[in-house]
């Protein structure tokens, strides 16, 4: 892949030999394949471009000023054409693929080759003298890569048929990325192999509900599908073919009036069932049917169908655990975001299967959050809200990061740190006033900067609390997130929202555990609900002997 991008007038050019580019700027621990500093506009990190199926893609990764491609912003997924113009920041970026160089090797079969002669590599592999034989002994050369597919009516016996769509199958399987595209291929091979099918479909079970869903189905029209062969299949775990033998019928509890009906709705002769069987769990079912005069099907067509229905169970099933593993790894990538660096590490090597699921745990609460913010935004435009947040936050969340803490999550302007948690911490709590200072102080130092360069700024409140909470992965198995939950967080709201811009106010449950380690002094602050709390004001850190 090929990326030529320019700023303020520098044209640059750089070639990947990858097929997936983060593009951005520099971030601690998040990868950036193609940084674009000195670009300040620029956000780390800002998009991915990736080939797939021959076609450059870019999506956005939820950068500041949004991804453009020929001055409209994209959303999700977005495949490029030749020449498109992408704006990231202020920097232009064309993608251009590259060509796969073709490698010819050729073979000298003038030259005598020993079989045994192994003097010059005592590794070399020996080969039977009966294999050594001209190049030009080779009579026929198929590549392996592609599918040995003949067109079925070409083909001179049943056998013939049934032995080609076997072939090709497995080869199918390694060659197709889309499961409806497969599944509707296999789908029409079996109508075109089985003497006799006019129609097919493919249907797969939902875990969640149980509801059968239509994956594929041949010709292109309405499906015509039995829902009670198709459940009675799935439920007997057997392949069947309609209709049964008379003794059979008469038997049949599922003979139904109804049933009879369903069958004759879609003018099905005869038909084929068999169930998608994988680990122990029937994941769906696949049938065919004729609705012509074209005789009974075979014992031979329904073991066919079988071994159809065998490979399909097996790309369900292969979909299915790529989904929850694509689940989980967004999962994860998410929650890597928000943790400090050495918890980031450890769920970087966490190989379970991500639960919701959560436990009791003493933790320290830090919130931060900027005064008067609401007002301040409304006088200002977008993107300098959100560059002064970008400011600020680039600046407080290391600090978090530094002193043990993990963030737990942003609303709007403000943070939520937790201390203590994931991992146990046994100095939380002087971690997080150490933080919170740190954090006042980045404030100033940042501020300082943005008014010499004449930008907004603003202060922070911080507030902290210690106490019991609820901690875990929290949600649903579809979305989650790793928080913390309990009174504990609204008592740590509490004194963040009576904290003035600068100052930071800690409870006295803290104040408890930290006493002999800070300069604090008593205050009070109001609240809506809990009436007058006590609340320590942090001055400083105590020098440590």
């Amino acid at each position: 892949m090929r990326i030529i991008y320019s700023y303020q007038g520098k044209e640059e050019v750089k070639d990947f030999n990858t097929t997936e580019v983060i593009i951005g700027r520099p971030k601690e621990s998040v990868r950036i394949d193609l940084d674009l500093t000195p670009d300040m506009t620029v956000s780390r990190p800002h998009a991915r471009v990736w080939i797939e199926y021959g076609q450059a893609c870019i999506e956005d990764l939820g950068s500041m000023q949004r991804t453009r491609v020929n001055g409209q912003p994209i959303k999700g997924k977005k495949i490029l054409q030749a020449g498109d113009s992408i704006l990231i920041g202020e920097t232009t970026i064309t993608v251009e693929i590259l060509p796969v160089e073709a490698t010819t090797v050729e073979i000298d079969t003038a030259v005598e080759i020993d079989p045994y002669d192994t003097q010059e590599d005592p590794y070399k592999t020996r080969f039977d003298p009966a294999d050594a034989r001209p190049i030009e002994q080779i009579t026929l050369v198929m590549d392996a890569s592609i599918p040995a597919f003949v067109p079925a009516d070409t083909l001179s016996t049943d056998t013939d048929r049934r032995l080609n769509l076997f072939y090709d199958l497995p080869l199918q399987f390694a060659a197709e990325t889309r499961l409806d595209s497969l599944l509707q291929l296999i789908v029409e091979r079996v109508v075109d192999v089985i003497a006799g099918a006019r129609r097919g479909a493919l249907l797969v079970k939902d875990r969640l509900t149980d509801k059968l869903a239509l994956k594929a189905h041949w010709p292109v029209g309405a499906p015509a599908v039995s829902r009670g062969l198709a459940r009675r299949s799935m439920e007997k775990r057997k392949s069947l073919i309609w209709p049964p033998p008379p003794q059979e019928a008469e038997a049949d509890a599922m003979m139904t009036d109804s049933f009879i009906g369903s069958i004759e709705e879609y003018g099905i002769e005869s038909a084929m069932y068999a169930p998608l069987l994988w680990k122990d769990e029937v994941l769906g079912v696949v049938c065919v049917d004729n609705c012509e005069s074209c005789g009974a099907f075979t014992a031979d067509d329904l073991r066919l169908l079988q071994a159809v229905a065998h490979h399909a169970a097996i790309a369900v099933a292969n979909l299915q655990l790529q989904a929850e593993l694509r689940r989980d790894t967004e999962r994860l990538a998410n929650l890597l975001k928000l943790v400090s660096p050495q918890v980031a590490e450890r769920l970087k090597h966490y190989r379970g299967r991500l639960r919701p699921g959560g436990e009791f745990r003493d933790a320290t609460i830090l919130f931060s959050d900027i005064r008067g913010f609401t007002n301040l935004s409304a006088t200002m435009n977008p993107q300098d809200v959100t560059d002064m947040l970008e400011d600020y936050f680039e600046r407080l969340v290391p600090i978090v990061f530094k002193h043990h803490g993990t963030i737990d999550k942003f609303v709007g302007d403000a943070i939520l740190a937790v201390f203590g948690s994931p991992d146990t911490d046994d100095h939380q709590y002087i971690h997080a006033v150490e933080a919170a200072l740190d954090m006042q102080q980045a404030m100033q130092e940042v501020n300082a900067r943005r008014e010499a360069e004449e930008k907004h700024t603003g202060e922070i409140g911080i507030g902290i609390h210690c106490g019991e909470v609820v901690h875990g992965l929290i949600g649903t198995s579809d979305r989650m997130e790793f928080t913390v939950i309990g009174d504990t967080v609204n008592r740590a709201s509490r004194y963040c929202d009576g904290a003035k811009g600068g100052e930071v106010l800690i409870s006295p449950e803290l104040h408890q555990q930290v006493w002999d380690q800070i300069t604090a002094e008593p205050t009070t602050i109001d609240t809506k609900h809990e009436g007058t709390l006590t609340a320590y004001r942090v001055k400083k850190i105590k020098q440590r002997n």
